[in-house]
């Protein structure tokens, strides 16, 4: 049995004529779900009767059920939670900002990365998602969208997991979402975050693909990010930057660096002349996001006083950067900054529903 989302249109020509079908339905079966948004065969009215009888047999369709949808007060941002087959839970953030339609999506049923100031991986990590897994999640936002008359238009890996812990799966969603008899989407318009896996960053320079990489800095100094980011004990900030250059140098990307800003810790002017000096020279962004507050970690959000003098340190030092401010009610922070819930909306504690994963 295959997963629909895991075949390439090739792939799926090849199976439906193995099993004796005509080449012609693979276009069909293609247009109902990436174009109309379709993900039951029932749905597909002009397969024949027999037909829609035998897929269910070879391939499996729909792997994720919507447990539900909420938006943020501004209505501009959507968390849409998923149950997969296993029973574990996911999400995806919608983020519409202008004419962009932006989809975060997770790779991983919790993180393996266990960042101080994240709580996503409190409760360890559980499993890889599949290809499929990962390509669904966009596929059935884009179906979403498609009833308000529009369609997703960027698609950045920064929601649940360490993107390059799950490296073949990850660069398959990308292959196949950009398909261009499936969603058609440009690897320019997507975005792959990562803590600094120098291995898999080094060979995601070499997939040519022109993929936006992200990297969760989020301190100045081997030191600071020694305590804030585990996997900082592995892979040497020196290492990282390396491997960030020659991904930047192979593909003629620019690089953005992610910085929480958390009081006390990372925030002080000192560490922003640090910071700047660690980035000269190098074409780069960085995106600043003062910490928002996560329910079990001790951490604070600096004073906008605080931003607002480490931001002018940077562009004193000719750094570009940029600030998003979130609200702590405000689900518009899930990219980003992920955290893993004790209850869910029925009550039930985190011993009861392990696998349940949910961004901030």
């Amino acid at each position: 049995m295959r997963d629909f989302f895991e075949l390439s249109a090739s792939e799926l020509v090849s199976l439906l004529v193995e099993h004796g079908e005509k080449e012609y339905h693979a276009r069909q079966i293609i247009d109902w779900v990436y174009h109309k948004g379709i993900v039951s065969w029932e749905g597909m009215s002009n397969l024949s009767k027999d037909l829609r009888a035998k897929l269910p047999k070879i391939i499996n369709l729909a792997g994720l059920k919507l447990e539900r949808v909420q938006d943020s007060t501004d209505m501009e941002t959507y968390k849409f939670l998923w149950k997969l087959r296993d029973g574990s839970l996911v999400e995806s953030v919608l983020i519409c900002s202008g004419e962009r339609r932006t989809v975060c999506v997770s790779s991983q049923v919790g993180c393996p990365a266990k960042c101080a100031f994240c709580a996503s991986g409190k409760e360890g990590f559980y499993r890889n998602l599949r290809p499929a897994e990962i390509v669904e999640q966009v596929v059935q936002i884009n179906a979403w969208l498609k009833a308000k008359g529009e369609k997703v238009s960027h698609i950045v890996y920064m929601g649940m997991g360490e993107p390059l812990k799950n490296y073949e799966s990850v660069v398959k969603s990308i292959r196949l979402l950009g398909e261009p008899t499936f969603l058609n989407l440009s690897d320019r318009r997507m975005t792959v975050s990562t803590v600094g896996i120098v291995e898999g960053i080094k060979r995601l320079a070499h997939e040519g693909l022109k993929v936006n990489l992200v990297l969760s800095l989020h301190a100045p100094n081997q030191k600071i990010r020694l305590k804030i980011i585990p996997y900082a004990r592995k892979y040497p900030l020196e290492e990282i930057l390396a491997a960030m250059d020659e991904y930047a140098h192979k593909t003629k990307r620019d690089i953005t660096f992610e910085y929480t800003l958390i009081a006390g810790i990372n925030d002080h002017p000192d560490h922003a002349h640090e910071l700047a000096h660690l980035l000269h020279g190098k074409q780069c962004t960085v995106n600043l996001i003062p910490y928002n507050p996560v329910a079990g970690l001790r951490l604070q959000r600096p004073e906008k006083k605080a931003v607002k003098q480490f931001r002018s340190v940077l562009f004193g030092s000719r750094i570009v950067n940029t600030c998003r401010y979130t609200k702590g009610d405000d689900i518009a922070a899930a990219c980003g900054q992920l955290a893993m819930q004790n209850t869910d909306k029925t009550g039930k504690t985190a011993a009861d529903t392990p696998k349940l994963a949910l961004l901030a």
